[in-house]
C-alpha cells in the first residue's frame, strides 16, 4: 500500500507501452529520450533501484528491491512492502518527504520544458463522474483553429477517453496507472515525449478521478483547475480542502441541473473561497456550454502569457549574448 495516499501498486502505462523505473529518467533529464517498456530489459543497476521487472502481460505484481524502495514510489507506488517497511511515523513521514521531493524533481524539468516552449500546461482535477472529458471535448472544438491543444490522459484502466478527444480534433496520450490514483510528474515527462505538444500550445493533462492524491503531486503545471459537479455536495471544497488550496480555477459544471438537484452554487463557492480566498470559479455546462467562452478565454489569455514569457526569456538571452560578444570584441582589441 502507498504511505503517501494508500492506492495499490499498479504496472504503469502511457500510450499502451509499459513505464520503467525513474532511472531510465536521466535520459528524458537530458534530451527528453522516449519512454522504454519495462520489459525491454532495463539492466541489473535498474533493477536494484526499483522494481523487479514486470511481465508484459502485467500477470505479475512489482516487487520491491531492499535498495531503492522509498525512492521510487512517487513514479509507481511501492505497494503493500513499502507499508510495512514504513514502521513509525517519523519513518512514514521520512519517506513521503523523500517521494514528494524526487516528484518536484521531475516536475521542475517538466515546468523548465513546458516554459522553454511556450506550452500551458492545466492540469485538470475532479470526482470521478465531474463531466471532465465532456468539457474537455466540448474545449477542444471550440479552440480548433484557434490554439494549437494535445491531450494527455489519466486513468486506470482503458483508453475510452483518450479516444473521444482524438475523435474531438486533439492528439491525446494515455496514461494507465493500474491501481495507481494519481498521475505524477515522471508519468507526465514520458506522455510529454510520446506526445510532443507544439511550441507555444495548449497542454490539457486530465488527472485521474480522485479529490485527495492529485492535489499532493506537482506535475510541472502552470495550474491546477478543479472541476466541482453541481450533482456532487456542495460542502466538497470543505472535505477535500488541500485539492481547492492546490488549485487556481474551480470550474462549476453541469451547471445545466441546477433545477433537477440539491445544489447550493453560493454556498459552494464561499467554501471553496474559505480555503482559498484567490480561487477564481466560473460556472460551466458542457451540454449546453453556459460559461464556456469564459473558460476558453481564461485558456487563451494563460496562453499568451506563457507565449510571451517565453518570448522576454528569449529577448533577455539575445541581449546578453550581445553583450558577451561585445565584450570579447573589446579584450580582444577588436
Amino acid at each position: 500500500m502507498c504511505t503517501t495516499c494508500g492506492c495499490g501498486a499498479g504496472e504503469t502505462r502511457v500510450a499502451g507501452k509499459a513505464v520503467s523505473g525513474q532511472e531510465d529518467n536521466q535520459q528524458f533529464a537530458r534530451g527528453h529520450a522516449p519512454p522504454r517498456s519495462i520489459d525491454e530489459g532495463a539492466g541489473p543497476a535498474h533493477r536494484r533501484m526499483s522494481y523487479v521487472a514486470l511481465a508484459a502481460d502485467g500477470g505479475r505484481n512489482a516487487q520491491r528491491s531492499a535498495a531503492g524502495h522509498a525512492h521510487h514510489h512517487a513514479h509507481h507506488h511501492a505497494g503493500e512492502a513499502a507499508a510495512a517497511d514504513a514502521g513509525t511515523p517519523s519513518r512514514r513521514l521520512r519517506i513521503e518527504r523523500d517521494i514528494l521531493a524526487k516528484n518536484n524533481a521531475y516536475a521542475a524539468q517538466n515546468r523548465r520544458r513546458f516554459e522553454d516552449h511556450g506550452i500551458f500546461a492545466v492540469n485538470l482535477v475532479s470526482s470521478p463522474g465531474s463531466g471532465k472529458t465532456s468539457l474537455l471535448c466540448r474545449t477542444i472544438a471550440a479552440l480548433n483553429g484557434r490554439l494549437s491543444i494535445a491531450v494527455i490522459e489519466g486513468d486506470q484502466q482503458t483508453s475510452h477517453d483518450a479516444e473521444r478527444i482524438r475523435a474531438s480534433g486533439a492528439p491525446a496520450v494515455q496514461i494507465n496507472t493500474g491501481k495507481g490514483c494519481h498521475l505524477d510528474a515522471h508519468m507526465v515527462g514520458h506522455a510529454v515525449d510520446e506526445l510532443a505538444p507544439a511550441d507555444d500550445s495548449l497542454l490539457l493533462i486530465e488527472n485521474v478521478g480522485n479529490l485527495v492524491c492529485p492535489a499532493a503531486f506537482d506535475l510541472g503545471e502552470a495550474h491546477k483547475v478543479v472541476i466541482l459537479s453541481v450533482t456532487e455536495g456542495d460542502d466538497k471544497p470543505l472535505k477535500y480542502s488541500a485539492m481547492f488550496a492546490a488549485a487556481s480555477l474551480m470550474l462549476v459544471n453541469k451547471v445545466d441541473l441546477l433545477p433537477y438537484v440539491a445544489f447550493d452554487s453560493e454556498r459552494a463557492i464561499a467554501y471553496a473561497r474559505q480555503i482559498n480566498p484567490a480561487l477564481q470559479v466560473i460556472e460551466v455546462s458542457a451540454t449546453t456550454g453556459e460559461g464556456v467562452e469564459q473558460w476558453l478565454a481564461w485558456l487563451s489569455a494563460g496562453c499568451k502569457a506563457r507565449q510571451e514569457k517565453k518570448e522576454g526569456a528569449m529577448a533577455t538571452l539575445r541581449r546578453r549574448i550581445v553583450e558577451l560578444e561585445t565584450q570579447l570584441s573589446a579584450a580582444s582589441g577588436g
